[in-house]
């Protein structure tokens, strides 16, 4: 599978599985074949539309925009050796990459939709944003090739670090150590895979996935670095594959089932979510994602828990008030009662409450003024 050709295929060469090379007719082959077992390959491209640049565009690449941290070389704000004696760049950039900043693109939510309509197998990403997860994409559904921002830890202990503590840092733009202290000190770090480091587990256990595939979706993404290039090719012969992104790339387009949406990416799902007829639930769960939607549904939300907390304690007070007229209106029939039996008895060490109820006497010889 790693041997076939990267140059096109004859467009006389009829599909094997598609009525056409087409994204109308991807969406034909989903709803007939009962399509469920779609995995999904992503890169930096789907995210550029949300603000976050990507890593190697000239000029308006991640790394083009490194030189104000004055490093010896743009990578090395991700080179493990480096970090471990200046980690300061890397620290300023999490500063600005760190989940929150950023809302996901409709790229993002169109995964999101795939695994709510049970049709997501696994999403292969490349990207660290953690832009799929805040889209709605469950963690279990995700490999990080090169990990994330989702979890950190020591890396000399490997001991894990609060997600609390960690936004703490990051938003003071501090270095954080190690949580057990005098016996570690340690740096921690996101578990984001820097150069001289290993890939995840994760992603070596999960390799074989795109071979159990019905389709393959790759979107955003160069496919220059490894081992994660080689994962369309992994993809069984007979399997669609469709390419969403600004160029061809890799072997995408070498087999008769390969489509190619060349172009933005969020223009790309559109097109792909009109042929499927998910267009609206694409924009309503892309909507959702909408940080000013998120603050209205704040702000509307504490209006009526102030209201339903003042009616609450309006009733609690007028409980408490009941019950205290209610104690007042027991307590003056029983000092009635006692004072009645002061008059009539002749032994007041047994019933005489002066002591108790001062004011209500001035003296033994007054009568009881209530």
């Amino acid at each position: 599978m790693g041997n076939e050709s990267s140059s096109p295929v004859d467009e006389a060469t009829p599909p094997a599985r598609l009525h056409g090379r087409t994204v109308e007719a991807v969406a034909q082959y989903i709803k007939e074949k009962e399509v469920k077992n779609i995995v999904v390959m992503t890169g930096a491209g789907i995210s550029t539309s949300a603000g976050i640049p990507d890593f190697r565009s000239p000029e308006t690449g991640l790394y083009a925009n490194l030189a104000r941290l004055k490093l010896p070389y743009a990578e090395a704000v991700f080179d493990i050796s480096y970090f471990r004696n200046n980690p300061y760049p890397f620290y300023t950039l999490a500063h600005e990459l760190y989940p929150g900043r950023y809302r996901p693109t409709v790229t993002h939510s169109f995964i999101s939709l795939l695994h709510k309509k049970g049709k997501l197998l696994k999403l292969f990403t490349q990207n660290i944003d953690c832009l799929e997860r805040e889209a709605g994409v469950p963690a279990d559904k995700i490999v990080e090739a090169h990990g994330s921002f989702a979890t950190q830890r020591c890396i000399e202990c490997h001991t894990e670090y609060p997600d609390d503590l960690m936004k703490e840092m990051i938003n003071k733009k501090e270095v954080p150590h190690c949580i057990r202290g005098k016996s570690c000190k340690g740096l921690v770090k996101p578990d984001i895979v820097f150069f001289g480091e290993a890939l995840p587990e994760s992603f070596h256990r999960n390799r074989s996935l795109p071979a159990r595939a019905d389709l393959a979706i790759i979107m955003g993404t160069s496919l220059t670095v490894q081992p994660f290039a080689s994962l369309p090719s992994l993809v069984r012969e007979d399997t669609p594959r469709v390419l969403i992104n600004l160029e061809r790339v890799g072997s995408l387009g070498s087999r008769p089932d390969d489509v190619l949406l060349l172009g933005d990416c969020d223009t790309g799902v559109r097109k792909f979510a009109d042929a499927l007829g998910w267009r609206d639930e694409l924009e309503e769960l892309w909507e959702n994602t909408n940080p000013d939607k998120r603050e209205r549904d704040r702000q509307e939300e504490p209006l009526k828990t102030r209201q339903e907390r003042l009616d609450e304690e309006v009733e609690k007070l007028t409980k408490d008030i009941d019950a205290s007229l209610k104690l007042s209106g027991e307590a003056n029939r029983r000092i009635k009662e006692e004072l009645h039996l002061e008059q009539q008895t002749t032994s007041a060490d047994t019933t005489n409450l002066s002591h108790v109820y001062p004011h209500l006497r001035a003296n033994k010889s007054d009568k009881p003024c209530l």
